[in-house]
């Protein structure tokens, strides 16, 4: 299997969860790491991360959300790495947003979840592309879920969500236009999809951010998952939502027909 070695990847919502397992992922195969959140133990989990890979792992705290935290990220990456090559757009958030919810907190909710779920994607990776062009390529993967790809189970775009679905659902148009748009510069896009994951975001649906036997014991790993985004970088595929579903293998799938290749 080809290894990172040499190359330098910025991952967005690193601190916990899915994001923390990227950042370690992509330095367990040689890659120097930017991992960035808003929480400050980013700086501690970066710091465990170099420590058991011997690779360079930094820890910044920035919102992906802001302009200008964008900006700092991309131009410091440049300044203290000569450039980079792969983008994790990974930072999300949830909440539940009811249709029938009052006019005031459904805009809330909009700006909440839609500055990081969509915006926060659009500003880094727009700032990145350039920057990946001056590298002769590289990737982007935008985090998604399994909501957008056809349903194999019961509980798929609850109605109880529609804001952070619609985000989800939206990120579609960013993977096809820009794998479409960006396949001359030799930078690949793709969608990373996944079904329940052991991840804070998960448990924090639950009492005691604590899983439901049932589903504690089937649950997908944060780690598999991380795998499966290194499996797709080294494959060299683009325009493609790759999912992961509770009780299937954790694998890339045969390349499906073009006009297939986002919708799944």
């Amino acid at each position: 299997m080809a290894r990172l070695d040499g190359k330098v990847a910025i991952v967005s919502g690193a601190a916990q969860g899915l994001g923390e397992a990227y950042a370690r992922a992509l330095a367990e195969n040689g890659a120097s790491v930017v991992a960035f959140d808003v929480q400050a133990s980013i700086a501690e989990v970066a710091a465990s991360i170099a420590a058991d890979t011997g690779q360079r792992v930094e820890g910044v705290v920035a919102d992906v959300s802001l302009k200008e935290d964008c900006q700092r990220i991309v131009n410091d990456t440049v300044a203290n790495f000569g450039g980079f090559d792969i983008l994790i757009n990974n930072a999300g958030t949830w909440k539940e947003t009811p249709v029938d919810s009052s006019w005031e907190q459904t805009v809330a909710d909009w700006d909440f979840i839609m500055d990081t779920n969509l915006k926060g994607v659009l500003m880094l990776s727009r700032l990145a592309v350039p920057k990946l062009r001056e590298r002769g390529g590289g990737d982007i993967v935008n985090i998604s879920t399994y909501y957008v790809l056809p349903a194999r189970s019961n509980g798929t775009n609850q109605a109880h969500t529609d804001l952070y679905n619609a985000s989800k659902w939206a990120l579609n148009g960013f993977t096809d236009a820009w794998a479409k748009s960006l396949a001359k510069d030799n930078i690949r896009v793709n969608g990373q999809c996944m079904g329940a994951t052991d991840t804070p975001m998960l448990r924090g649906l639950f009492d005691d951010n604590q899983l439901p036997p049932d589903m504690a014991a089937v649950v997908m790993q944060p780690a598999d998952i991380a795998q499966q985004m290194i499996d797709l970088i080294n494959d060299g595929r683009s325009g493609e939502n790759i999912g992961a579903w509770v009780g299937y293998p954790i694998e890339l799938p045969p390349t499906p027909a073009a006009h297939r290749l986002v919708s799944g």
